[in-house]
């Protein structure tokens, strides 16, 4: 499915989330570096991507299954969408999103499904009332009600987003604990940087006393 000029992955998401330098770096300078964590995330979305479609009965399983929305301006691939037959013989999408390590404080998995949700239902003309996160290490599926206070969300992070690609412009670093998990870290170095202009700062207030 071809994505327009001003369509954004949905992973993007996740990188804004995470850090929007991070996002920066990845969809403004294309640049990209892989760790142990990244490529556990991709093994386990490639399994899932290749594991087929199923039909049994009431329930029809897709995988990898391409998803654009233009209300909100981007486009993926869903791990998995279940279709299940309603008593109207209609179907109705369910999507399931895999996640390598296990539930978050921050709502962002729950707004990455709520936007796999939003592609579906501009693209099917349904409504996607629920789906559900999948997470590797805990091995258990939680449910995610798409409610209003959660589509909010999502539309105004990826109105966030198209901010800063419109922007172009790769925010400075900023140093945190969780900059230590991000793969791009030795490409972003914001600890080096961090001290940098904290030893310029302190040698201006130095030359000012």
């Amino acid at each position: 499915m071809p994505a327009s000029d001003d369509s954004f992955p949905l992973s993007a998401l996740q990188h804004f989330a995470f850090c929007p330098r991070q996002c920066a770096l990845i969809h403004v300078e294309r640049q990209w570096a892989e760790n142990t964590l990244t490529a556990q995330g991709r093994v386990l979305h490639d399994r899932t991507h290749d594991a087929g479609s199923e039909s049994r009965g009431d329930l029809r399983i897709a995988r990898a299954l391409p998803l654009q929305s233009t209300g909100l301006g981007l486009h993926g691939v869903a791990d998995v969408v279940e279709f299940h037959r309603q008593p109207d013989a209609s179907w109705r999408p369910f999507p399931i999103e895999y996640k390598r390590g296990r539930p978050k404080p921050e709502p962002i998995d729950a707004i990455q499904l709520c936007a796999q949700a939003i592609c579906l239902e501009e693209m099917l003309h349904t409504l996607v009332p629920a789906g559900a996160l999948f997470y590797g290490t805990t091995h258990r599926r939680h449910d995610v009600t798409f409610d209003a206070t959660l589509r909010a969300a999502t539309h105004e992070l990826a109105a966030a987003v198209h901010a800063l690609l419109a922007a172009g412009r790769t925010p400075p670093p900023v140093y945190t604990p969780k900059c230590r998990s991000c793969s791009l870290l030795e490409l972003c170095r914001p600890l080096a940087v961090t001290r940098s202009a904290s030893a310029h700062l302190a040698r201006l207030l130095a030359a000012a006393d």
